[in-house]
């Protein structure tokens, strides 16, 4: 975890800037102090954690977040969770839908669910840090790229007078249903940006064609390149190389792209 600050005046889409996102993503699995620590080595003086506990037979854990206020930035950070785990559940083709934010379409229920356990919490404390005109941003690895991607779709679409200024997701799996995504993607044409890295298999899920991803695909290769488009060839012959690379045990790619260290490290090879 590197403390140096973030760039609260960054706009838009940078490697630099998405490492950043990158890096407060893999923060919420840390312990509350040290994001607290880590947040002032950044340039942000106030902090505030969202976390509910659910109870069976819901299957989730927990949603835990965070929220950084600083002079010009605010950024609200969902956890994430096991691949393994997250991949049965999101296998579960019995999983009722959730309404979609103000009335699109709809959403996996669980995103759906934990989003909305944390969703008074994380307003609140934009609210509360939100005294100079701060941008807003929501990030996430995993689950909490989904959550991410959704709390953007709530205040676009049910808070308008508080708009996300950009949504960064790593890993994030399919989210909502086609029509949701249509929606996302005309409001956030140029505030969405989701990376997956080769064979990470939590993008991959829950299946088409009842769950869509929305645009903005940053697609890290083989090699650690990112490409803003991936053709559909190139992309089965890059996954097809990323799956044969481990000779001694090629299943494990789609997790092993997965871990939020292989985002970071692709991120910090594409800074020149």
């Amino acid at each position: 975890m590197t403390s140096a600050t973030i760039d609260q005046k960054a706009t838009g889409y940078t490697v630099r800037h998405a490492l950043c996102m990158a890096r407060a993503s893999e923060l919420a699995y840390k312990d509350e102090q040290t994001i607290e620590a880590t947040a002032r080595q950044w340039g942000f003086d106030r902090v505030r954690h969202h976390h509910t506990t659910f109870r069976p037979p819901f299957p989730l854990e927990d949603t835990q977040a965070y929220t950084l206020g600083g002079h010009s930035m605010i950024i609200t950070s969902f956890r994430g969770t096991e691949p393994v785990k997250l991949r049965d559940w999101l296998s579960d083709a019995t999983t009722p839908p959730w309404p979609g934010p103000g009335g699109k379409g709809y959403v996996h229920y669980g995103f759906g669910e934990a989003l909305e356990a944390v969703w008074p919490q994380v307003r609140a404390a934009v609210d509360a840090f939100r005294d100079n005109r701060q941008t807003v941003w929501f990030t996430g690895h995993s689950l909490g790229g989904a959550l991410a991607m959704l709390a953007g779709a709530r205040l676009h679409f049910e808070e308008p007078h508080v708009t996300a200024n950009g949504v960064y997701t790593f890993g994030q799996p399919r989210t909502c249903d086609r029509q949701l995504s249509k929606e996302f993607n005309t409001a956030f044409s140029d505030r969405m940006y989701r990376f997956v890295n080769n064979n990470d298999i939590v993008p991959q899920l829950p299946p088409e064609p009842a769950f869509h991803h929305v645009s903005a695909l940053r697609y890290i290769d083989t090699q650690g390149a990112i490409h803003h488009t991936m053709p559909l060839i190139s992309g089965l012959v890059d996954r097809a190389q990323g799956l044969t690379a481990d000779v001694l045990a090629p299943a494990s790619d789609g997790v092993r792209d997965h871990f939020m260290d292989a985002y970071i490290n692709a991120l910090e090879k594409n800074q020149n």
